[in-house]
């Protein structure tokens, strides 16, 4: 799976030459951010389902609840 199959490119990002320390990744924390939104749902705050598959739709229903939310409210 990849590129090929779903149309995703990876790009790691990796540690600057010569970074000492803790510094802001780009868009590291988009990933960060939506992992907090996720696990605010009980059912994905841990790893209970046997499919990768239930875990998915439970994904997908968390993130269109998110959106739905987001939507009334403006």
């Amino acid at each position: 799976m990849g590129e090929a199959h779903l149309g995703w490119t990876l790009e790691i990002v990796e540690k600057l030459g010569g970074q000492v320390g803790f510094q802001v990744l780009p868009k590291r924390w988009i990933v960060e951010r939506t992992f907090g939104w996720l696990t605010r749902y009980r059912r994905l705050s841990k790893d209970y389902e046997r499919l990768p598959e239930t875990s998915e739709a439970f994904i997908y229903v968390a993130m269109i609840r998110l959106m739905l939310r987001r939507l009334a409210h403006t």
